[in-house]
């Protein structure tokens, strides 16, 4: 069991696309949950989280474009992403942060921004 992310595809520079991230059991509930992207050639780099009281980060590559969301009672986690950039293609992960090590890591889902 592992996470489950969805939602990537292509789009220019500009578009939007909204990911999905599903739980195997109770996580974000007690847990920060967090979105994670990995683009080619590059570290594994923590973009977005959220707490299970609703605060939330962002790192500043993506403050005021992106937006973290999550729903404890699903289990599920989302990232609405506008005003996408080139240096937005990467695959997408989600996890939970200070917990990696409880649930294995899903296999992505891949954004490329593109004209």
């Amino acid at each position: 069991v592992q996470f489950e992310e969805s939602g990537g595809g292509s789009v220019q520079p500009g578009g939007s696309l909204r990911l999905s991230c599903g739980a195997p059991r109770t996580i974000f509930s007690i847990y920060i949950g967090g979105w994670y992207r990995q683009a080619p050639g590059k570290q594994r780099e923590l973009v977005a989280t959220i707490s299970p009281d609703g605060q939330v980060y962002y790192d500043d590559s993506v403050k005021g474009r992106f937006t973290i969301s999550a729903d404890p009672a699903k289990n599920t986690m989302a990232l609405e992403m506008n005003s996408l950039k080139p240096e937005d293609t990467a695959v997408y992960y989600c996890n939970a942060p200070r917990h990696l090590d409880e649930i294995p890591w899903g296999q992505g889902t891949q954004v490329t921004v593109s004209s």
